[in-house]
């Protein structure tokens, strides 16, 4: 009757779109400009490469710092009160998930 509403924690990812321009713009690149293109290709590679796993994990360890949480990073009371304290609107269930993801990671 009285739920809590929940926040969910989603991964956007533009770093596939981002590496399909760079691709399509070192088709018509002058020498002068592939070294740039090509370097900020294989970073947007990189950054497509990371497991959305790891996003969230980054993401849970940003938000605690956020509120000056400077514990370990496992599954802790502690730890866990600090992203519900950074994100408010985060069930309980919901930040011990993702505080036990980011602890596995």
């Amino acid at each position: 009757m009285f739920g809590r509403k929940e926040l969910s924690v989603l991964v956007l990812r533009d770093a596939e779109d981002i590496a399909q321009a760079l691709r399509e713009a070192l088709e018509g690149a002058g020498a002068a400009e592939r070294p740039g293109l090509e370097a900020a290709l294989r970073i947007a590679e990189e950054a497509a490469a990371v497991p959305d796993r790891e996003l969230r994990a980054r993401w849970v360890r940003e938000q605690r710092a956020s509120v000056g949480y400077q514990g370990p990073d496992d599954g802790s009371v502690h730890a866990v009160k600090a992203l519900r304290q950074a994100q408010p609107g985060l069930s309980l269930l919901s930040a011990v998930q993702l505080t036990k993801d980011a602890a596995a990671k």
